[in-house]
């Protein structure tokens, strides 16, 4: 498939995913049109000197006008809806917001999606939070059965997009991942950029949990790759309506993670144990054999070399 032939919608293009597809997309000569809530100065979008590459709309998920005006004055062909609220914490604190962003946001991509004339893949990002506590590894037919805000905030957009392709045809593909890391992730609440943010500046790791939990960890180039490959065979009239999960299928430990940073960091800090994590689930890992099958997925980068990137990244960055 040629991306020179195609206009791209990307919303939450300044986060972590949203910025490396967006440079990919870059690089194969796409016309991207990117959603942008805020603006964040220092995030890879920027810092990829994206902003002088694309065309960037301002406001919103929750704003359905703005999300159809965009759809149809850009005449898109391929929406990836990677826009979202999507820190366990700040759900917690903030479910209202949460779900506004997570549900109504992905319902108000759909619909604008469904009415428009040029629109030929819809990729969603949902997430391995929205099994919630079923049996591992979680494969695609299992059931959904999320709890807690964040888990069921995705659980229900992820729902609505099947639902937009059993009814009304929308050719939509859903990706459930593993926990994304890599070099442009902002929210140092999460284990990898605040482990990596806390040796650099020679301060104590801090772990939320009692760092038991096991969860999969997949890097963001693997990942943005995943999602271009899925708009690739919707595009192409292959896979429709269906889900497909993304990992490296390594579970680990929060405290195997934290020891084999620090490992490649040099670092002798010691770790804090804060044991304050709450609603979350204690294992939860993924099986991409689907994805490898159907798809010929397969991760390109291992859990080492993608975080030997993503240090060098935070190193650069902490610097400036």
């Amino acid at each position: 498939m040629k991306w020179s032939d195609k206009n791209v919608f990307v919303t939450g293009a300044t986060g972590l995913l949203g910025s490396w597809v967006c440079k990919k997309l870059v690089e194969l000569g796409a016309n991207v049109v990117a959603l942008e809530r805020d603006t964040i100065p220092r995030s890879s979008f920027y810092l990829f000197g994206l902003n002088k590459e694309i065309s960037q709309v301002h406001g919103p998920l929750e704003d359905y006008l703005l999300v159809e005006r965009t759809m149809n004055e850009y005449e898109i062909n391929v929406c990836m809806h990677l826009g979202a609220q999507t820190i366990v914490g700040t759900a917690n604190r903030s479910p209202l917001s949460t779900f506004e962003a997570n549900v109504k946001g992905t319902w108000n991509v759909l619909e604008a999606a469904r009415n428009s004339k040029t629109i030929q893949a819809v990729v969603v990002a949902s997430s391995d939070k929205a099994y919630g506590g079923t049996k591992v590894p979680y494969v695609e037919e299992e059931g959904l059965a999320a709890n807690h805000p964040y888990d069921v905030s995705k659980a229900c957009a992820d729902m609505i997009a099947q639902s937009y392709f059993h009814t009304y045809g929308l050719p939509v593909g859903v990706t459930r991942c593993g926990n994304i890391f890599g070099g442009g992730d902002l929210n140092f609440s999460r284990i990898v950029p605040g482990t990596i943010r806390s040796i650099l500046l020679n301060e104590s790791p801090v772990i939320r949990s009692d760092g038991k939990m096991v969860r999969d960890y997949v890097y963001v180039e693997d990942i943005a790759s995943a999602n271009l490959l899925l708009a690739e065979y919707l595009c192409n009239g292959k896979q429709k309506g269906e889900v497909f999960n993304f990992s490296m299928e390594q579970p680990q430990s929060v405290t195997e993670v934290v020891e084999k940073i620090g490992k490649m960091m040099g670092s002798s800090m010691p770790v804090k144990i804060g044991n304050t994590a709450t609603n979350e689930i204690l294992v939860q890992y993924l099986s991409s054999k689907k994805a490898r099958g159907q798809l010929k997925w397969k991760p390109v980068w291992t859990f080492e070399s993608g975080l030997e990137k993503t240090i060098e990244w935070y190193k650069n960055y902490i610097r400036r």
